[in-house]
C-alpha cells in the first residue's frame, strides 16, 4: 500500500522538523503504531512483501502499514526505523544474496530492535534473524529445515509442511524454510513445530525488543497454493497469532 499524497511531506511539518536538501523524508504520526515491510531485491519474487503487508494491515493491531526498501518512497535507515513499532522482512530468494543486500542495515536493525522494537521474519526473514550469515537477533541460529534428520520435505521446491502450532495440527505452504535451533538455558516462546520437533515458529526478546520468526509462509495467500497445484490451507490465524505474541 503506497504512502497517501502528501504524507511524507507533511511529516517534518507536523514533527517541527526542517527539510534539509536532499535529505531522505521519513515516516510520520497517523495516529496508528507504524509498521514497516521490507520491499525491494531482497525479498523476491513478488508477492512476498504484499502477503504481510496485507496480513499486517487486516489484523486487529490498527497497523498503519508502509513499504520500506531501496525503491520505496520510505527508505530504510535508522531513521525511519526509529518511528516504526514493527519491523517485517518478508520471504523470497536465497540467504547470501539477500545478505549481501541488507548487510549494510544489519547494524542499524539491531539496534531498532535492541532499543524496543520488534522485527518479524517469515522464512528468508527468519533465517536473515540468524547468524553467519545474518542480523543476529536470535538466542541461537537458523539452518535448512528440509536438511534435518526425519524432515518431512527433501527438496526446494514451493510445498506444504505439516506443523503443530500451540499443539494443534496445521499445514502450511512451505519452500525451503528455516527450523530455529536455540541455545541451551534460552528465553523464547516456541509456537511451533516440525513433524520432528525442530522449531518452525518463536518469539524471543532481544535487548528491550522482541523477535518474531517462522520458518513456512502463514501469510501464504490463495493464489500461492493455486499457482503450483497444491491444496488450498488458509493459515493467516496463524500468522496473527506470531504478530499477537510479537507485540504483546
Amino acid at each position: 500500500m503506497p504512502p497517501a499524497t502528501g504524507f511524507l511531506d507533511s511529516l517534518r511539518r507536523a514533527l517541527g522538523a526542517r527539510e534539509e536538501p536532499g535529505s531522505a523524508p521519513l515516516p510520520g504520526p497517523t495516529g496508528r503504531p507504524l509498521a514497516l515491510v521490507y520491499r525491494g531485491p531482497a525479498a523476491r519474487p513478488a508477492g512476498c512483501s504484499e502477503a504481510v503487508a496485507s496480513l499486517l494491515g487486516s489484523g486487529p493491531w490498527n497497523l498503519d502499514v508502509r513499504y520500506t526498501g531501496p525503491h520505496e518512497e520510505i527508505p530504510l535507515s535508522a531513521e525511519t526505523l526509529a518511528h516504526a513499532h514493527v519491523y517485517a522482512q518478508p520471504g523470497g530468494g536465497s540467504l547470501s544474496p539477500a545478505y549481501r543486500r541488507m548487510k549494510k542495515h544489519a547494524d542499524e536493525i539491531r539496534a531498532y530492535v535492541h532499543g524496543g522494537g520488534r522485527y518479524l521474519g517469515f522464512c528468508l526473514g527468519g533465517y536473515l534473524a540468524g547468524d553467519d550469515p545474518g542480523f543476529d537477533l536470535l538466542p541461537g541460529d537458523t539452518d535448512q529445515y528440509i536438511v534435518t534428520p526425519g524432515a518431512t520435505v527433501d527438496h526446494d521446491r514451493d510445498t506444504v509442511v505439516e506443523t503443530r502450532w500451540r499443539g494443534v495440527p496445521r499445514t502450511v505452504f512451505f519452500q525451503d524454510g528455516p527450523h530455529f535451533i536455540l541455545d541451551p538455558g534460552a528465553d523464547a516462546t516456541v509456537l511451533a513445530t516440525y513433524p520432528n520437533g525442530t522449531i518452525a515458529a518463536l518469539v524471543a526478546p532481544y535487548g528491550a525488543g522482541k523477535v518474531g520468526v517462522v520458518g513456512p509462509h502463514p501469510e501464504a495467500t490463495d493464489d500461492w497454493f493455486l499457482d503450483e497445484g497444491l491444496p488450498v490451507h488458509r493459515t493467516q490465524d496463524l500468522g496473527a497469532d506470531l504478530v499477537d505474541e510479537l507485540l504483546s
